[in-house]
């Protein structure tokens, strides 16, 4: 499974961006999905992610509220709206695909990753 994410950039605190990740290589409506991201000196963590059919979206409680994780099977693409943006969630985004569909927290359960996408959030 190959995944190029992209969509990040510089925003001001309070704006909005979409990242997007598509993905090729294996049926993408069989994957889970999901988002982490990590932050300069910091290790990476769970963001969102969202199973196989999109009907079931995880969250951290960071962004709960604030972000949503969608996809379109048909589009083999998945999408990440972040809203209300804080200087907090600067960091480097990486989408990455689960085999068993479930949508898991831990990133060691996901098999595949793209590279990421820079979101910066001035204050």
């Amino acid at each position: 499974v190959q995944l190029q994410a992209s969509g990040g950039g510089l925003v001001q605190a309070g704006g909005s961006l979409r990242l997007s990740c598509a993905a090729s290589g294996r049926t993408f409506s069989t994957l889970a999905m999901g988002w982490f991201r990590q932050a300069p000196g910091k290790e990476r963590e769970f963001v969102a992610s969202i199973n196989w059919s999109g009907g079931m979206t995880y969250y951290a409680d960071s962004v709960k509220g604030r972000f949503t994780i969608s996809r379109d099977n048909a589009k083999n693409t998945v999408y990440l709206q972040m809203n209300s943006l804080k200087p907090e969630d600067t960091a480097d985004y990486y989408c990455a695909a689960e085999v068993s569909g479930w949508g898991s927290r831990d990133q060691y359960e996901y098999h595949y990753w793209g590279q990421g996408t820079q979101v910066t959030v001035s204050s």
